[in-house]
């Protein structure tokens, strides 16, 4: 199994190092414990904006261009990424660069000028994201979901922002945005792959010296207020209807969230999940049809998504809405429950085989929980669940009054499918 070493530094910097075998892969990951819901309304979009921004210039790289050309140059794979609680910066390259990998990352993460005529450009660039997710049904057909659970509150705000807003954001918003929420305390630097202990300390001690130290400051709580089943419509003319169907559930510390994750495994987790089989092999439904648990620091759900033909929605909706009253009826089968723990086992050690991936399953539970569970805690967690622990879940969170559906699609009118919305 994966080792790993944790490290708080005097300034409150978290450091996480996981040296592996078998790899001859180094990634450096960086992650800020902030994101689109510690965002006010005249700056919604500012989180994922800055993440453009930090590629667009250094002191030591005048542009994009010299950043790009530096990575490309040794073959690494680099991005960003931003979420409603975090936002991430990294490079997996040949262990032979690593430390060009630590000079790029530390460089644009300590150092980027944020210049101001790149500013006027990259607004119609994110402009141009909003646009594509918009014309992306399958894409956008999540954020619809969250705004019709959260409502007008940074958690159900999109996380690219409004069009209005990404115009108006000024220089002087990005400097104060970095200098309150941009701090050592809210910091992680996750370095995984093949690179000893000794020298990835010496990295990080050597290239994030210069950390700026602050307070970490934490976001709005999140309210939640429902009393009977919600339905939001986006109407567009298009072949397939895209929807998600969900429920209220718990956030990530709650020890409810185990037996929700199997449930969810059984449910629509793979191509033999009951959902798929369902949906797609049985009744030709459509192509795609998943479930998933998603969870948050003060909120979560679970949430069935699909894409259905467009003349057959509400059939859709009908038989997903039968598949969860029958397994919050009936609970689950031995052999479903014992695969699903297998599934959920395998698939994590797939994903653990390469180093950014290992980065990530660790620095991500260390900036969002501020605590880390080896896989062996994980997979024990998973072990001490009961097959009846499942349908106590069921039942709890599959109740009409926590219940909502959002549709992309060629769909005026939501009656008909706020019958369905009956457990």
């Amino acid at each position: 199994m994966i080792k790993y070493k944790k490290e708080t530094w005097p300034n409150g910097l978290r450091t996480i190092y996981a040296p592996m075998t078998g790899t001859q892969t180094v990634t450096l990951l960086v992650l800020v414990g902030t994101g689109s819901r510690y965002e006010t309304k005249n700056i919604n979009g500012i989180s994922h904006f800055l993440e453009h921004m930090f590629f667009k210039g250094t002191e030591k790289r005048k542009g994009k261009s010299q950043i790009a050309h530096e990575l490309d140059a040794v073959g690494a794979a680099y991005n960003a990424f931003t979420d409603k609680e975090l936002t991430g910066y990294w490079v997996k390259t040949d262990a032979k660069h690593t430390d060009l990998a630590f000079d790029v990352v530390s460089d644009i993460f300590l150092n980027s000028t944020i210049p101001a005529e790149e500013i006027e450009k990259e607004r119609g660039v994110i402009i141009g994201e909003i646009d594509m997710y918009e014309d992306t049904p399958m894409r956008k057909i999540g954020d619809l979901f969250e705004a019709l659970l959260y409502g007008d509150q940074p958690v159900g705000w999109d996380i690219a922002g409004r069009k209005e807003v990404i115009r108006s954001i000024k220089r002087q918003d990005f400097m104060d945005y970095l200098a309150k929420y941009y701090k050592s305390k809210n910091v992680v630097v996750a370095v995984a792959g093949h690179i000893s202990l000794a020298d990835a300390k010496a990295k990080v001690k050597k290239y994030f010296r210069t950390i700026s130290s602050g307070a970490v400051i934490k976001p709005l709580p999140c309210k939640e207020s429902q009393a009977k089943p919600k339905i939001k419509l986006s109407y567009k003319d298009t072949d397939q209807t895209h929807l998600v169907l969900g429920v209220r559930a718990y956030d990530l510390f709650n020890p409810r969230r185990w037996p929700l994750a199997l449930l969810a495994t059984i449910l629509g987790g793979s191509m033999s999940s009951r959902l798929f089989i369902k949906i797609r092999d049985e009744l030709g439904l459509g192509y795609y049809i998943r479930a998933s648990a998603s969870l948050s620091t003060d909120h979560g759900y679970f949430d069935v998504s699909a894409g259905v033909d467009k003349n057959r929605s509400e059939e859709a909706v009908a038989a997903i809405m039968a598949e969860l009253r029958k397994v919050k009826k009936e609970g689950v089968t031995e052999s479903e429950f014992k695969k699903a723990k297998d599934y959920i086992k395998g698939t994590t050690l797939l994903g653990l085989e390469s180093s950014d991936e290992v980065a990530s399953f660790f620095g991500l539970q260390e900036v969002v929980a501020r605590q880390i569970l080896t896989l062996e805690e994980k997979f024990s967690m998973i072990d001490k669940v009961k097959i009846g622990d499942l349908k106590k879940v069921a039942e709890d969170i599959f109740q009409n009054s926590k219940v909502n559906l959002a549709i992309i699609g060629p769909v005026k009118d939501e009656k008909p499918f706020l019958k369905l919305l009956k457990f």
